[in-house]
């Protein structure tokens, strides 16, 4: 039974990879952790198996229809069953929460976790892209309003845990960032087979299990680019002090040079309970679920230098990154369109970076400095992107 000793954890997006990763976690520390409230857009049959295994107070669902059929299906549970955006927004700032995980995928996660941080929570941020959207605006608001922040990219946890675990003037001495990447599914592809690439064949990740859309962006290397714009905000560096090294099997998840010369690296099984475990038990340790790392095998450990003309969207980032805000919203709403558009086949893999150029060439610059300049930048630059493929 829940005591008030226990930590009330809230799952923003529980029904994706990183929920579904989260509550294994809290499903190993019941003495330590209670599920508060869980939100998800549509997926009823999989938010109501959840809601009965861990009897949250509060269940969200986005979608008002499919909020209705799971209110039906848990009648006699005692969770409360809101929807739509309102709910998501009452949800993500409860006060009784002590944790809440922000894992909805792209831009739709700003608002909700932007919430959650006014509120002054521990945000464990699995959503890259409100941080990229909003920069400086986000890590303000963290600062102001008391909350928490501590990363679960497992590249930025990586990173997190070597620069001691975020401890306060943690950038000084350092070099540079390496952020490694495992090179996705394409990686060995010969370039002029990349036109024919189906969405099963970019979503088919060698190392992680992830939603389609960020496996996508793995294959395309937006998903790295996204993580250089984040860490320049969340470790208060220049685009310059940050490289992208290629490193197959996914065993280090990154690495921090110092002035010294020293390296420091996280290494684990591609697991993403592990950044998770940390997180919620920061300062912490827990046990994560995840199988031990024989270190007596890694007989093979490759990096190699990431190729800018097979992965242009990092190019197009690094760029990003160099620039104004109004930049990196444009980026991130052209990607989330171009990467539906191919999942539903109306463009080619390739076409993915050719939009999101496109769309960073009519983009003008101009100051952001409202969370609301942020979302009418945001739309602008979708409808732009749409407009390539004759959707109004």
């Amino acid at each position: 039974m829940a005591g008030s000793s226990l930590q009330k954890v809230t799952i923003l997006g529980s029904t994706g990879s990183i929920g579904v990763s989260t509550l294994d976690v809290l499903s190993r520390h019941s003495d330590r952790f209670d599920v508060l409230a869980l939100t998800a857009n549509s997926n009823v049959a999989l938010m109501a198996e959840q809601c009965r295994r861990f009897k949250p107070r509060f269940a969200v669902l986005r979608d008002t229809k499919a909020a209705e059929v799971l209110n039906s299906e848990l009648a006699e549970t005692g969770t409360t069953v809101l929807f739509g955006d309102d709910g998501l927004m009452q949800i993500a700032g409860l006060p009784e929460a002590d944790v809440v995980m922000a894992a909805i995928v792209g831009g739709a996660g700003l608002q909700p976790t932007l919430r959650a941080v006014e509120a002054g929570k521990r945000v464990l941020l699995a959503n890259k892209e409100s941080l990229v959207m909003s920069g400086q605006l986000f890590m303000k608001a963290v600062v102001d309003c008391g909350a928490e922040l501590l990363p679960i990219d497992s590249e930025h946890n990586a990173i997190y845990q070597c620069l001691a675990n975020g401890a306060t003037g943690h950038a000084a001495g350092v070099s540079r960032i390496l952020l490694t990447a495992s090179g996705g599914p394409l990686l060995r592809k010969p370039l002029d087979e990349l036109v024919d690439v189906t969405p099963d064949e970019a979503c088919a990740h060698p190392n992680w299990e992830m939603g389609r859309k960020i496996s996508v962006d793995s294959a395309s290397m937006m998903n790295k680019g996204l993580e250089l714009i984040e860490a320049c905000h969340l470790f208060a560096v220049p685009p310059k002090k940050v490289d992208i090294v290629v490193h197959p099997q996914s065993i280090i998840h990154s690495m921090v040079e110092y002035l010294d010369g020293s390296i420091i690296s996280q290494m684990g099984n591609p697991d993403m309970r592990t950044p998770i475990a940390h997180a919620l038990a920061w300062p912490g340790r827990i046990n994560s679920g995840v199988e031990r790392l024989d270190v007596t095998k890694m007989a093979d450990l490759q990096f190699e230098v990431a190729d800018q003309e097979r992965f242009p969207c990092l190019r197009l980032c690094r760029e990003v990154a160099e620039r104004g805000q109004c930049y990196a919203i444009a980026l991130n709403a052209a990607n989330e369109v171009a990467v539906e558009r191919f999942l539903n086949e109306l463009i080619a893999f390739p076409d993915i970076p050719l939009v999101i150029e496109v769309v960073l060439e009519q983009t003008s610059e101009t100051e952001v400095h409202t969370i609301d300049a942020v979302l009418e930048l945001d739309a602008i630059a979708r409808q732009q992107a749409y407009q390539m493929h004759g959707k109004k």
